[in-house]
């Protein structure tokens, strides 16, 4: 079967790609330390046990150097929300939802602009890099379509976030001013809040089931980068759905 047809074809079902990523979940949670994390236990503690906290804290603003202070501490040198961090840290960490509402939403929405800004200019384009150089030696029509597939994916994640930052971040900035509209609401967003994960499932499938040519360190690493930024957008996903919506629909309430 030739590349194009097993492409078209040959793609894993939804079910397939749901039973994917809870394999990588239960695989990766369970190298994390358990637990609720609070105020007075050490940064150093946080990032060592559960080292995907090192991109929660980058987006909060934070850089290392911390020595051995506790969470608050740094938090209130870095002029970062701890109660805000704290859920978001724990919220990811024990992937339930958070038992109180009682965060910033101006924090939580730098944490995300942050973090749109982090896949955007930094991650996708740096992953696109190495994807280009790892498939030099294939044919090009195979590269073609591994590109496209890529650059899809990219363009998907890039709409999808500057939607956010172009509609629902002045939307949420002005219910915080009091002002309120008639003619937009959190719903509108939910509503259309797709998975944006598809197109990177279906080039993990190219890669893994058809790719031609011979296995090389610098095509297992950029396969490995992909299943790593698609965790951490189903986790960026995660906290969207799960703490800032919710803390919108409060707030349109009052």
């Amino acid at each position: 079967m030739g590349l194009k047809s097993a492409v078209l074809s040959g793609l894993c079902d939804a079910s397939d790609k749901k039973r994917e990523i809870k394999n990588i979940r239960i695989g990766v949670k369970n190298m994390y330390k358990k637990g609720k994390y609070q105020e007075s236990d050490r940064m150093s503690d946080l990032i060592c046990g559960n080292y995907p906290m090192l991109l929660v804290m980058s987006r909060f603003g934070i850089a290392l150097g911390f020595g051995e202070k506790n969470i608050g501490e740094v938090c209130r040198q870095n002029q970062v929300d701890t109660c805000t961090f704290l859920t978001v840290v724990n919220f990811l960490a024990e992937d339930v939802p958070a038992e109180s509402a009682d965060f910033s939403l101006e924090e939580l929405m730098r944490y995300l602009h942050n973090a749109h800004d982090y896949f955007l200019r930094f991650r996708l384009p740096n992953l696109r890099a190495k994807l280009a150089e790892a498939v030099t030696d294939c044919p090009d029509d195979v590269a073609f379509v591994i590109r496209k597939f890529f650059d899809e994916y990219a363009a998907e994640v890039d709409k999808h976030m500057s939607y956010e930052e172009k509609v629902v971040f002045p939307y949420v900035r002005s219910l915080l001013k009091g002002e309120k509209s008639g003619k937009y609401s959190i719903s509108i967003f939910s509503k259309r809040h797709d998975r944006i994960d598809l197109k990177i499932a279906e080039l993990k499938n190219i890669l893994i089931k058809y790719y031609p040519g011979a296995g090389s360190d610098a095509l297992n690493g950029v396969l490995f980068g992909i299943f790593a930024t698609e965790e951490d957008l189903l986790s960026h996903n995660r906290v969207e759905d799960c703490l800032f919506v919710p803390a919108i629909t409060a707030l349109e309430l009052q």
